[in-house]
């Protein structure tokens, strides 16, 4: 069957022209058999750097061009970018006890701690105390914030409580990716961002990128930056098992085993390594996608039965209500409506 017959585009258009009077959705991106089929930029608010430190909010109108902050989403890269590292030999596995990689913090080991592998921080499940406020209050009243100004970030998170067994619940925490950060970097004796541009982002062909820092280190729980399409071709490598052009960027077995259901976790949705896995019931059938999703509504969504990538930017950063997580997840809703089973 034509694919054009498979998509219902005037759906798309009505579903564009309802959010250009949004100020929060910034772009919806779609590709389907590994081609854009469609793509559309809004106008809106976003964060940008401020004059001095932190951010503010600033009206953007976006384009193809436009870096967009991934927020979480980044922490997919991640896994990526892990599996690379492991499938070539550079760490030994997930099953490596995580104090093994951290030698010189042997004096905040313990018989409970010990347990911790690096599964656990891919998986939200060391079990130590987390506090992640949201909505980020700036106030420094929760880990996020105390582990970015820490003189060493690693220390701080291996410093925290044992509140359950590793490995036993989930329990996110973004101070994992500082620990599976400074892993890559200790195993591939370069820093993190750069093992992910040479082996990833250049065999995909990305090469505008930016990551927000602190204290000189690239921020890896949320601080890259992408164009819409790119984040798109992340979709789409997963969705091929790891191959972009005939060439195997990532290894078939880690891409299976990084996207498998591994704890149950928030807002009926379950967890990989690094990757949310969640369902969606449209016209009367239930759907399942593979996501990595930032706050404020970024996220890539992997559809393999519809052979579908969509990508999302917005701008809900500081707005946890029901109202705007019902507004980001009904763009990918509507998108599920347009698209037909492949023949």
């Amino acid at each position: 069957m034509d694919e054009d017959k498979l998509i219902d585009r005037n759906a798309l258009c009505g579903m564009a022209d309802r959010l250009a009077g949004s100020a929060d959705v910034h772009a919806v991106l779609l590709a389907r058999g590994g081609k854009l089929v469609f793509e559309r930029y809004f106008r809106g608010n976003d964060e940008v750097p401020g004059r001095f430190f932190g951010h503010r909010l600033e009206y953007v109108t976006f384009d193809a061009d436009t870096l967009h902050i991934m927020k979480s989403a980044s922490k997919s890269v991640l896994s990526l970018a892990m599996g690379i590292a492991i499938d070539r030999g550079l760490i030994p596995g997930v099953d490596e006890p995580i104090f093994n990689f951290f030698p010189e913090l042997s004096d905040l080991r313990s018989p409970e701690k010990d347990r911790i592998q690096l599964v656990h921080a891919l998986t939200m499940s060391m079990g130590l105390k987390w506090v992640e406020a949201t909505p980020a209050t700036g106030d420094y009243n929760n880990d996020e914030a105390r582990m970015r100004i820490a003189w060493d970030p690693c220390r701080y998170v291996l410093g925290l409580p044992v509140t359950a067994p590793a490995g036993q619940e989930f329990f996110y925490n973004t101070g994992a990716l500082a620990l599976v950060s400074a892993i890559l970097r200790k195993a591939t004796g370069i820093p993190f961002e750069e093992f992910v541009r040479v082996n990833l982002f250049e065999p995909l062909g990305i090469t505008r990128v930016a990551w927000d820092r602190y204290w000189g280190e690239a921020d890896a729980g949320g601080g890259l930056h992408l164009r819409p399409r790119d984040m798109a071709k992340i979709g789409q490598l997963v969705l091929s098992s790891g191959r972009w052009n005939g060439r195997q960027i990532v290894s078939k077995a880690w891409i299976a085993e990084s996207t498998a259901f591994k704890f149950k976790a928030t807002d009926g949705q379950s967890y990989g390594y690094l990757w949310w896995l969640g369902r969606a019931k449209v016209n009367g059938r239930e759907i399942d996608w593979i996501g990595a999703l930032g706050r404020g509504g970024q996220s890539i969504r992997i559809v393999p039965e519809l052979d579908l990538i969509v990508a999302v930017t917005a701008g809900y950063y500081q707005d946890y209500s029901p109202r705007a997580f019902q507004a980001q997840f009904s763009v990918f809703r509507d998108v599920l409506r347009a698209i037909s089973p492949p023949a």
